[in-house]
């Protein structure tokens, strides 16, 4: 019992040791199974990877079979895999003798050196491209020393390849024609690193900036344009940058020793850094102030012409306008701050009433409009509102733009209508003449004549209408002379008048009697004057006037002797009366009584009285006559004047007068006379004063000096407070003696007192002014240089 329980025991055991190795073989088998499946799943998926793969293995053993997938004879054209490398050729298909012949040593000698190797093959008949990279197989995948070579479809690859190698080389090409062509460029080209310095300059720049070469120049940092507001070329090339727009300004640089005006850009190119360069503008500034100095001049010019100027662009705006067409236009200040366009401007004038009137004024305008496109000038005439004639003038230009051009011609219109009248007053005034007139040409024929003309040399109308030449008008002329051969002085005349210019006359003696006298005159416009006068009449005149003129010569010179023998004749019997008067009243003849005594004092005062009385008339006569003899000397008139009063001092007391002298010296000054006839004018007028001054009056003699016209006169007033004379007093006071109206007689007047004064005061260069009102007084004021 006890070995049947071992036994069962052991059995037991063995049972389930049995049932636990089964069990144990059922999972390890199970496990197996599924490594395998798992494996065999990994080989499906490694072989279609193989198979989706862009490169495809190739397993070349020693004695020269091969291995590769279908998709390898694909990319051949072979139907199926060849077993040898050397059947990869047909002859129609696969691989060509020559990259066979290179593949079959590359591989071999990757089998014996375990070099790799890369080639690229194209099957006959494709457009595919291979690339083939051989190496030694791993001894796991095939032992014995096989070469395994893995190739690659790389045909889009290729193309990509060529296109981009042809790319590069045509940007090379590109990049190589810049290089060349921005250092060909003639203006200074630069490119900064993002840092801002210099990388690349051309030889334009290094040019400007007078460096030994580019290198030079981008290791020294040499800018090329100065720091403007405190910031560099750099920083402004930075700031280009970071804005990431380009920036470009107007700078001024010193290149070649001269300073020129620059535009300089600044351009980022994105990562790659900033470019710059630079064009010398300064010949365009040049130009533009020129421009700018021309168009000045131009507009202050057009501002002093008379006629109104204004121009419009091409997009009809109006860009200026002269003063006289502003005035003409009424446009305002405010108009030429913001100047109108074309149709707005003859809005603004029509509103002015500065055009003419139109019935459809759009239509009007728009007419005008045209003249910008017009392909000639325009010209019209606008009689305006007012009265206003305007002339317009529309020129267009070759930008597009129009010159207007509006001149008054209101005037000249007037001045035409003017001369018009003046023409026909002119027809009518020649006409009207009693003296002959002809203008004549300077090729000799006739231009215009009047009637009195054609009667004075008696032609006939008809002939003169046909406008003859001067040789024709002679042959009629020299028909009626009396002398015909002086018929050539005329025409000498009318030949020195237009063509030598020159004023020259003449006389000629008709066969009637009569006797014209002739002119010729040049006249502005280069035409001749002929003027012809009848003085038949005044040559008779002048030959009585003649023997007429001879008789007055005689009659003055008998005036002359006359004045001459009276001067002697009056004062010898006088002087002998004065002689023999004294010679009594000494008591050589004899005592004389009382009465005796008496009657020889009253014979002496006579003839001192008719002494001065016979001075003064010759005096008078002389004056008169114009012989009067001045014997000048400078004579101090306070003095002078001074001695003159005290001579009439007795006379003053006994007619119981005031006498005021007024004056010095110093204020008086000093005249230039003959002191005896000067003495004799002003003594007359103090002899008048005291003589007219009733007892108890009084009278003023007052010196002075005042200026006439610049020059320094002395004034001498003699007044006194005597009953005055009316107008007419005065004048006949003033006339004293005159030759009557017939030259026969003489009229005696008022006393020789006055006249004689003013005579001898004229005499000296001065005046006398009497001034009188009754029961004012009378002055008598004499003024001397």
């Amino acid at each position: 019992m006890i070995l049947s329980q071992t036994v069962l025991v052991l059995l037991g055991m063995l049972l389930a040791a049995w049932t636990l190795a089964a069990g144990w073989a059922i999972v390890m088998a199970r496990v197996r199974q599924q490594r395998a499946e798992a494996g065999q799943r990994s080989m499906r998926r490694l072989a279609r990877m193989i198979d989706e793969s862009p490169a495809l293995p190739l397993l070349v053993r020693a004695d020269g079979r091969i291995e590769a997938p279908q998709r390898l004879a694909n990319w051949l054209g072979l139907e199926t895999v060849p077993q040898f490398l050397t059947e990869l050729d047909t002859g129609d298909k696969g691989l060509t003798a020559e990259q066979l012949a290179e593949l079959t040593t590359e591989v071999r000698r990757t089998q014996k050196t375990a070099a790799p190797f890369r080639m690229v093959a194209t099957p006959r008949g494709s457009r595919r491209s291979l690339a083939l990279r051989g190496h030694l197989a791993d001894p796991h995948v095939s032992p014995g020393g096989a070469a395994l070579v893995w190739v690659f479809d790389f045909s889009d690859s290729e193309s990509e390849l060529v296109k981009l190698r042809a790319e590069a080389a045509r940007a090379r090409g590109d990049f190589s024609a810049l290089v060349s062509l921005i250092e060909a460029a003639p203006m200074p080209m630069w490119f900064r690193g993002h840092d801002g310095r210099l990388r690349l300059v051309n030889s334009a720049y290094v040019a400007a900036v007078a460096g030994k070469n580019a290198e030079s120049v981008v290791e020294k940092g040499t800018e090329l344009v100065e720091a403007v507001d405190g910031l560099t070329a750099a920083q402004v090339a930075l700031q280009a940058a970071q804005q990431k727009l380009p920036i470009e300004r107007m700078v001024h640089a010193t290149i070649d020793g001269a300073r020129r005006a620059l535009r300089v850009s600044d351009l980022p190119l994105i990562d790659d850094g900033i470019a710059g360069y630079a064009i010398d503008v300064e010949d365009l500034e040049e130009l533009g102030r020129e421009f700018k100095a021309f168009r000045d001049a131009q507009r202050s010019m057009l501002d002093q012409l008379s006629a109104g100027v204004a121009q419009f662009d091409h997009k009809r705006q109006l860009t200026f306008a002269n003063q006289p067409f502003q005035r003409l236009f009424a446009l305002t200040p405010a108009h030429v701050l913001n100047p109108p366009p074309f149709e707005r401007l003859l809005d603004i004038a029509r509103d002015a009433g500065r055009v003419p009137e139109a019935r459809d004024y759009q239509a009007w305008r728009r007419e005008k409009a045209d003249w910008f496109a017009a392909s000639e000038a325009q010209e019209e005439a606008w009689p305006l509102g007012d009265g206003t004639h305007v002339r317009i003038v529309a020129q267009p230009m070759p930008d597009g733009g129009l010159v207007l051009v509006a001149e008054d011609r209101t005037e000249q219109l007037r001045l035409s209508a003017v001369r018009d009248t003046l023409l026909r007053t002119r027809t009518a005034t020649f006409d009207s003449l009693f003296e002959s007139i002809a203008v004549f040409a300077p090729d000799g024929r006739m231009q215009l004549w009047n009637r009195r003309f054609a009667a004075d040399w008696g032609l006939d109308s008809d002939f003169l209408d046909t406008h003859p030449h001067i040789e024709d008008l002679l042959k009629r002329i020299a028909a009626r002379l009396m002398r015909p051969p002086q018929a050539k002085g005329v025409g000498n005349v009318v030949r020195a008048a237009t063509l030598d210019r020159k004023q020259t006359g003449g006389r000629v003696h008709l066969a009637d009697g009569r006797t014209l006298e002739f002119a010729g005159v040049p006249l502005p416009d280069g035409n001749g004057l002929l003027t012809v006068l009848d003085i038949t009449d005044s040559q008779k005149a002048e030959e009585a006037l003649r023997e007429r003129n001879a008789a007055l010569v005689e009659a003055d010179a008998v005036k002359t002797r006359f004045l001459a023998n009276m001067s002697y004749e009056f004062r010898t019997p006088l002087t002998s009366i004065g002689g023999f008067a004294e010679l009594l009243q000494a008591g050589l003849g004899g005592g004389l009584s009382d009465t005796g005594q008496e009657y020889v004092t009253a014979i002496l005062a006579s003839v001192e009285r008719l002494g001065e009385q016979i001075e003064s008339v010759l005096d008078l006569s002389q004056s008169e006559a114009g012989i009067l003899p001045l014997a000048r000397e400078e004579i101090d008139l306070m003095p002078f004047v001074t001695r003159l009063v005290e001579e009439r001092e007795p006379r003053i007391r006994r007619a119981e007068l005031a006498l005021d002298l007024r004056g010095n010296k110093a204020t008086a000054g000093r005249i230039s006379g003959d002191p005896r006839r000067l003495g004799r004018a002003l003594g007359h007028l103090l002899d008048n004063a005291i003589q007219a001054t009733p007892g108890g009056g009084r009278i003023l003699v007052e010196l002075s000096r005042h200026k006439v016209k610049g020059q320094d006169w002395a004034r001498v007033v003699i007044s006194d407070n005597g009953p005055g004379m009316d107008a007419a007093m005065l004048a006949r006071a003033l006339g004293g003696l005159k030759v009557s109206a017939d030259g026969k007689a003489v009229e005696r007047r008022q006393g020789l007192g006055l006249p004689l004064a003013r005579q001898l005061v004229e005499a000296h260069g001065g005046t006398l002014e009497l001034l009188s009102e009754p029961g004012q007084g009378t002055a008598a004021i004499v003024e001397l240089p």
